[in-house]
């Protein structure tokens, strides 16, 4: 939707004395070195007009062409960079880590920490009043807030949109779920070479991200409910005009946020964060916004714990009936109202006062928020679920719990007891699991070990275990999976995810084998692992820890700070509010 953003600091003349901007420590003083920053300035092709007096407005673009979902932010850059002209900013662009989710390996996950440090010492080290944050792809969007917050610099996020929905003959295709669906029938034997490839052709068929409620659209959509991005942002698809005029928007909105000094510390609270949880559970959002939102909220100060989801899930109803724990895809969801149209349906969940970027209370923002279509944003009365997608589960086999999507499960298998198939790692798991000598039934529980964020790797997406090809060809086409790894939030199934503590740093899952009993019961919240304790203790005597730290470089720091799962998988050194620590000009 169009919005003109008001301003809580207002445009008084007081307000706007270019002295109060934070550039003005690098541009405004008479001394030799204000005089080498200007001097190059203009060495560049800018002169005063262009920046003296002016709040400097950093546009982080995460652009890259080996990063699909961000194919049209050129274009995208230039509109925000319209917008901070039109509101007399100086707009600046700086390239930052690319995180394309489908390109690089082992996971962008590995990568998601130290996009978030570039931001923040990209933000504190530069003369940049306010910041534009380009994102979209999976891990862009929690790694560019987590920085920001961190630098605590004026920042609003412009996320990259949902691609347009795709068509393949007489079928709408999801990104991500009907590729895993279609390549079981191709194992099956119910696909054909040509079919496969008429999908692949069409399944991707724009510039944007999944067009299902992915990490990517849930993360979206978490960010504009926690007051990140202006009213609208979430949902609207990336090649409409609509997202050009809100890039342009989003540029002029950074601009008043630098004149007001408006940042995440301003309007970040536990009631945003809430918020976030909440929209996430009502959007049968992506399992990853578990551990994102955990990692932002640490970057807060603001402890949020997997019991929390499991308390607002209790009483949050899913009322986003999106692809793959419902029906359609992000584009109907815009075509539906959007977020602030099913935010509107639940004001009284939401904490209405969180102050967002565009100057106003989230309550202000939703205020006659429309829904469009009662099928695509369910009422009150009828929705997808009484209660959040996601649930938290514990036991001996997860003593700092586990996660799963309840809502895009097979509902017979949400209590379920069988026999475990144990993969020591991801290689051996594919060399496996489509041997016709697998033993293996429709009742066996998978489990995966060695894929949490020290164990892989990076904490990738491999917990949607494949369903094995005997059982494809006699009709299976679920059943239970657990691993301490993460899946993609276009992935469905029975899977239970993010095991913590992981099996590399001693968790109980590196010591089941193959042929214990495993029982998983969703409504009681459990995850049992049927062992005796001496069992259990003579088997962890026996166990030697897996060197999982890297010789060298980035890898070999992350190994040694990263945490687990249920704390959000940040650095252990970058948890808790940053001190104000304005670099010194020398």
């Amino acid at each position: 939707m169009d919005s003109k953003p008001t301003s809580p600091a207002g445009n008084t003349n007081e307000s706007r004395d270019p002295a109060r901007l934070r550039s003005h420590r690098w541009f405004g003083p008479d001394d030799l070195r204000s005089f080498g920053h200007r001097s190059r300035l203009k060495g560049a092709g800018f002169d005063d007009a262009d920046f003296q007096g002016k709040p400097v407005i950093g546009i982080l673009n995460t652009w890259s062409d080996l990063n699909t979902c961000h194919s049209h932010f050129p274009q995208r850059a230039d509109e925000v960079r319209r917008g901070i002209l039109q509101a007399g900013g100086f707009p600046v662009e700086v390239p930052v880590l690319s995180l394309g989710e489908m390109l690089m390996k082992p996971t962008t996950m590995l990568y998601r920490n130290l996009l978030a440090m570039e931001v923040e010492e990209v933000l504190r080290c530069h003369p940049i009043d306010a910041a534009v944050l380009m994102g979209g792809c999976d891990k862009t969007v929690p790694a560019l807030l987590m920085g920001a917050i961190s630098a605590d610099i004026p920042s609003i996020f412009l996320p990259a949109g949902p691609m347009l929905k795709a068509r393949w003959k007489d079928q709408t295709l999801g990104s991500g779920s009907d590729v895993w669906k279609y390549w079981d029938e191709r194992l099956a034997g119910n696909l054909c070479d040509a079919d496969w490839k008429g999908i692949e052709n069409c399944i991707a068929r724009s510039a944007g991200t999944c067009m299902t409620m992915g990490t990517a659209s849930t993360m979206a959509c978490i960010t504009e409910a926690m007051g990140f991005s202006l009213a609208g942002a979430a949902c609207t698809p990336s090649v409409l005009s609509q997202h050009s005029r809100l890039a342009t928007q989003t540029g002029r909105r950074a601009v008043d946020m630098a004149w007001e000094d408006f940042r995440p510390s301003k309007f970040m609270t536990a009631g945003s964060i809430d918020n976030g949880v909440i929209t996430s559970l009502s959007i049968g959002g992506s399992t990853n916004a578990i551990v994102h939102l955990i990692a932002i909220a640490g970057r807060l100060g603001i402890e949020l714990t997997m019991d929390r989801f499991d308390q607002l899930s209790d009483r949050t109803p899913v009322l986003g009936d999106i692809r793959p724990g419902g029906r359609y895809l992000m584009e109907d969801f815009y075509d539906a109202g959007g977020l602030p149209a099913l935010l509107n349906r639940m004001t009284d969940l939401l904490d209405t006062d969180a102050l967002t970027v565009s100057g106003v209370t989230l309550g202000q923002q939703i205020n006659g928020a429309e829904v469009i279509d009662d099928e695509v944003i369910r009422p009150r009365e009828n929705p997808v679920s009484p209660v959040g997608g996601t649930c938290v589960l514990r036991g001996n086999l997860a003593p700092s719990g586990c996660v799963i999507k309840s809502i895009a499960a097979d509902k017979r298998l949400l209590k379920h007891r069988g026999p475990a198939l144990v993969f020591d790692n991801y290689p051996e798991m594919k060399a496996a699991i489509n041997d016709p000598d697998l033993d293996v039934g429709a009742d066996s529980v998978l489990i995966l070990r060695n894929a949490g964020p020290l164990g892989a790797p990076g904490f990738p997406e491999w917990g949607m275990l494949p369903i094995p090809q005997k059982l494809l060809r006699q009709g299976v086409r679920d059943m239970v999976r657990i691993s301490d790894a993460r899946m993609s939030g276009t992935s469905y199934g029975t899977c239970v995810l993010h095991i913590a503590p992981e099996s590399a740093a001693s968790g109980p899952l590196a010591l089941v084998q193959t042929g214990d009993m495993i029982a998983i019961d969703v409504e009681a919240r459990t995850i049992h692992w049927e062992v005796d304790d001496d069992e259990a203790e003579r088997r962890r005597s026996a166990w030697v820890a897996p060197d999982v730290t890297p010789p060298r470089g980035y890898g070999r720091l992350y190994a040694k700070h990263v945490t687990q799962a249920d704390q959000g998988c940040d650095f252990d050194f970058l948890v808790g509010r940053s001190p104000d620590a304005e670099p010194s000009i020398h």
